[in-house]
């Protein structure tokens, strides 16, 4: 069985497998022993923090297959982006040239340095073992975060976003990083991208330019990745496209992946989460499958069942094995999503 629950000092191990086995380009997992220790400890303390206002807290999640007691994914949230570290993005925007006296009108796009999505919520740290890649298995990890959301509103922004792994090669090479390098920062995109995960981002106030950018100006092939993900990225993508999420016009500093964007309230499993009340006894026969997550916060707990329900269903019996591993009893609730 796959349990979704937040993540304890125990699974530190797991995490640092989880950060090496992510490759380059994932910066909210740097291999770092110190960095992980201290995203494992600040998410103990948000999990059990009282919140009514959201403001640098950070819910991290693992995925375990509790048959073999093994940490197969993770999967995050922050609460508030930027209120401790500076959160930087391009805008992509246009400047307009017209000429009445030569008959010319040219615009041109450009990218300039911003903090925007300061305060946003953000989703992040999605990953999941390879072997485990099958089935709905990524969408419960990915879904799950948002049966969070809709339980605790008020622990996150009202508009959530997600950054995308824009493209770079196996080596890690970023076709839009190799300009910024050359003229601007002179460190690699791997280092960059380790030190902007360590949370040291002086570099970038220091180095990055500071005035617009012009598109045209840049090498063909920093042009062709603006705004692209990276192939391990596109099930993401087209995940979160499906529940409302859009680019707005933001790309990634380093890699130029999109940054997409939804209200809170309008991301579709939000919306079609729904609560249930529990009875404790023997289940029906399966029916269709659903995401199913307790109300808990420090206890959180999320799993996929199949369930034999109706659109009128305000019930749902579980088996004493699953409200065990789900943490609930008779006459609590769960929300409960389709997969």
């Amino acid at each position: 069985m796959l349990i979704i629950r937040p993540i304890c000092q125990s699974d530190f191990a797991a995490l640092r497998y989880i950060a090496e086995a992510s490759g380059h380009g994932f910066t909210s997992l740097p291999v770092n022993d110190e960095v992980l220790a201290a995203k494992i400890r600040r998410a103990e303390v948000s999990f059990n923090k009282s919140v009514s206002k959201p403001y640098d807290e950070s819910y991290l999640f693992v995925m375990e297959d509790t048959d073999s007691g093994e940490v197969v994914g993770t999967c995050g949230i922050e609460g508030a982006v930027g209120m401790e570290d500076a959160f930087y993005h391009y805008r992509i925007g246009t400047e307009v040239y017209h000429s009445a006296q030569i008959g010319v009108r040219n615009e041109v796009e450009t990218l300039t340095l911003c903090h925007d999505y300061t305060g946003a919520a953000e989703l992040c740290t999605l990953f999941l073992r390879k072997d485990y890649r099958k089935s709905t298995n990524g969408r419960l990890l990915s879904r799950c975060r948002f049966l969070f959301l809709a339980q605790h509103p008020s622990r996150f922004s009202d508009t959530v976003i997600a950054e995308m792994r824009g493209v770079s090669d196996g080596a890690g090479n970023s076709p839009f990083y190799g300009w910024l390098q050359q003229h601007f920062l002179g460190i690699d995109f791997i280092e960059a991208d380790y030190l902007s995960g360590l949370g040291q981002k002086a570099f970038m106030a220091e180095m990055m330019p500071r005035s617009p950018v012009y598109l045209c100006l840049l090498p063909e092939a920093a042009q062709r990745v603006i705004g692209e993900v990276h192939t391990n990225t596109r099930p993401a993508l087209s995940l979160l496209q499906a529940e409302g999420f859009r680019c707005r016009g933001y790309v990634d500093i380093f890699d130029g992946g999109p940054t997409v964007e939804c209200n809170l309230q309008e991301i579709r499993a939000v919306r079609d989460s729904r609560l249930l009340t529990v009875t404790v006894g023997a289940m029906a026969e399966s029916g269709d499958k659903y995401i199913v997550a307790n109300t808990q916060v420090a206890d959180f707990r999320a799993t996929a069942l199949s369930l034999n329900l109706t659109a009128e269903s305000n019930q749902v019996t579980l088996s004493p094995q699953l409200a065990q591993a789900l943490r609930v009893q008779s006459g609590q609730q769960v929300r409960i999503l389709p997969i």
